[in-house]
């Protein structure tokens, strides 16, 4: 049944134009442009667009550190935000700035209208302000002590250790990154959007009753989330900040800008807008109040207060059209793990892309995504047998097996009958439930079934035993049918697949001499016609070509650490200053490594037994991606002994042994001199 035609607006979060595109990035954008090629290939109106988020301190900094504008750092960080895109295939129909003259007017039209509504207010607040550098710091800028369990090293709005979120100036023994220097508080008069004032909205708004569809815009686990933080009250939100600052000047505030994410989700409208604009759409139709289009926001669980709190309201504050659904994705994991950069898993786009095929990802990707918010684990070894077995080994091995008896004993041409109808037929009944899947995100289902439809057509193959019955002259008008049911069921799966693997799609649609395929293709058969010669549509993925990519990015991460950690010397990132008592507290020793293994579950962990001059100290070190356990015994290191036991779940941690460096690989332990003894006090 022909659906409605439907008019569809699509957006993907904004990469933050300070740095390169990565596959954690990627995965929302593959995610997206999956959706939108399936919406598309339906028949439906449907734009995608996006845009790189191009203000804000880093930024600034950023461009002075390197003696260019920000204007020119921006440009050269689209354009290769640009190119990452584009070699993962992914169809935006317009990319724009935030740093544009439609960002500008848009930002500037909706916070007049806030203000003239009564949903901004002016406040004095004091906030961290560096001395050495005469600039107010973000959060991200302020380092120091958690409040709440006493980690060191956090940044000045919440602690990775325990979770707790405060405010920088409540860090103990807190510095500025950019000099090292204690941040003062000082007064400033900030702009406050009034969030509360549209809580009953945005009430109504997360059960549907705002969207013309009537369907809710969250799924139950995120709006779960969002109701707890209307359980904690909705705070006023501080939309300004105080010069220097790389940003719009806000209307009417000499001296104060938009905080980048006022004007960063406002890009969708003006990237949108620099589109209609040169295709002379109607920007009105998709972005006014009550519209009856579309909108959908795709983003990582990380933004997700922005989207669904702040964004609404300032929407409906400014009578414009709240978004019909904000579709929310979890992080990606590598081999397990956070993606990192000491273990070299930090995989940057144009990395992989100068290694592996952008499809192989794009596939791997959708047979692992879903509408839910778990984080997905990118594991290499699935990444090679899924792409091995289902795309190069099921699929694209049906045309394979046909297409050669097609051409050499019918002259390409298809034969004019099936006889296995009820085959065919079943393949086109899973049209309904692969195309919801589509819609609902649902991709790994999607996959799944495909892949399902994909081992009946071998299945159909191998019993039919084509390189049997070729044997046989008299049975070529069975050989010629059979081929041709293989090369349409091959033509269903394609349709089928084609949002996920559209350059391997345009491949194939050549070999069937095929103008390009829509889901309205599938309906009866291919008979008779003439298809060209087959070429291998795609190869499979070698472990040589995987261990050449982690190689390639761990010699990257290599270079960037050392520049960071340059710079870093630099800004003179030393910890605070101690007083001689405090040091004397610290009982160094020279040990001996008696023993040392791995241990089982712990990744960086090895376990060690010290020898301090007959007692023995176990002690557990992150040191495994540096050492191997058998080239430590019998050298001597120097540990802390007088540091209060720690009880971890491989055991109790008795001291701790001391290394230098960045971390990962890079990491030496420190050793004495020749002489030195076991339980000698170092000095």
């Amino acid at each position: 049944m022909t659906q409605a035609k439907r008019k569809i607006l699509v957006t993907s979060a904004l990469p933050y134009a300070n740095g390169s595109i990565h596959l954690g990035h990627m995965v929302e954008t593959i995610q997206a442009d999956i959706w939108v090629r399936f919406q598309k290939m339906r028949g439906h109106e449907c734009y995608y667009v996006c845009a790189d988020d191009a203000h804000g301190t880093p930024i600034m900094l950023r461009a002075e550190s390197e003696g260019i504008t920000p204007e020119q750092l921006i440009e050269r960080i689209g354009e290769e935000h640009r190119a990452d895109f584009k070699g993962f295939l992914i169809g935006f129909d317009n990319y724009h700035s935030t740093h544009s003259e439609e960002n500008k007017e848009l930002a500037s039209l909706i916070y007049t209208r806030l203000r003239v509504g009564g949903h901004i207010v002016t406040r004095t607040i004091k906030h961290a302000y560096d001395p050495e550098k005469n600039m107010f710091l973000p959060d991200r800028f302020v380092k120091g002590e958690c409040p709440r369990c006493g980690a060191a090293d956090q940044y000045g709005d919440n602690c990775e250790v325990c979770g707790a979120t405060y405010d920088s100036h409540q860090l103990k023994n807190a510095r500025s990154v950019l000099t090292g220097a204690t941040p003062i508080q000082k007064a400033s008069s900030h702009l406050f959007f009034k969030v509360d004032n549209f809580s009953k909205m945005l009430d109504d708004w997360m059960e549907g009753k705002l969207n013309s569809e009537g369907k809710a815009p969250l799924v139950s686990e995120v709006i779960h989330k969002v109701r707890e933080w209307f359980e904690a009250g909705l705070h006023d939100w501080d939309i300004s900040r105080d010069s220097p600052y790389f940003g719009f000047e806000i209307p009417g505030n000499l001296g104060k800008y938009f905080y980048v994410w006022m004007d960063a989700p406002i890009g969708y409208m003006a990237s949108f807008k620099n589109f209609c604009d040169e295709e002379e759409k109607d920007f009105d139709e998709f972005w006014k109040e009550g519209s009856k289009t579309e909108l959908y926001h795709f983003i990582g669980k990380d933004i997700l207060r922005f989207h669904t709190l702040f964004w609404p309201a300032m929407l409906k504050g400014a009578n414009f059209r709240t978004p019909s659904g904000v579709f929310v994705h979890g992080f990606v994991n590598v081999n397990g793990q956070k993606m990192s950069k000491s273990r070299g898993t930090f995989i940057q786009a144009h990395t992989y892309l100068e290694h592996l095929n952008p499809e192989y990802l794009r596939y791997y990707f959708a047979a692992r995504l879903n509408n839910t918010i778990e984080d997905m684990d990118l594991n290499f070894e699935d990444f090679q047998h899924r792409v091995n077995s289902d795309v190069v080994g099921k699929f694209v091995n049906i045309a394979s097996r046909c297409a050669g008896f097609i051409h050499k004993r019918f002259d390409g041409m298809l034969s004019s009958k099936l006889e296995e109808s009820k085959l065919f037929e079943n393949f086109l009944l899973k049209n309904t439930e692969i195309a919801e899947c589509y819609e609902n995100r649902e991709y790994s289902r999607a996959m799944r079934e495909v892949m399902a439809l994909a081992d009946l057509a071998n299945q159909y193959i191998d019993e039919r035993q084509p390189w049997v019955v070729a044997k046989d002259e008299s049975r070529a008008e069975e050989l010629h049918i059979i081929c041709t049911m293989g090369i349409n069921l091959f033509r269903i799966l394609l349709i089928y697949l084609k949002p996920v693997l559209p350059e391997l799609a345009a491949k194939a649609e050549r070999f069937l001499a095929s103008e390009p395929l829509t889901w309205n293709d599938l309906t009866s058969p291919i008979l008779g016609g003439k298809i060209n010669a087959y070429t291998p549509l795609m190869t499979r993925v070698e472990n040589d070509k995987i261990e050449a990519l982690l190689e390639a990015t761990k010699k990257l991460l290599g270079e960037e650490g050392k520049q960071n950690q340059a710079a870093g010397a630099k800004r003179g990132d030393i910890a605070d200053e101690i007083d001689f008592e405090t040091f004397a507290k610290v009982d160094l020793r020279v040990a001996r490594i008696a023993k040392a293994e791995l241990v089982e579950s712990a990744d960086k962990l090895l376990r060690l037994e010290l020898d301090l001059d007959g007692e023995m100290r176990q002690v557990f070190a992150g040191i495994r991606t540096a050492y191997k356990p058998e080239d430590l015994v019998g050298r001597l290191t120097v540990m802390v002994a007088n540091l209060a036991p720690r009880k971890m779940r491989f055991g109790v941690s008795e001291g701790m042994v001391l290394a230098a460096g960045p971390g990962g690989e890079d990491l030496w332990l420190l050793s004495p001199d020749d002489g030195a003894k076991p339980g000698m006090k170092i000095k």
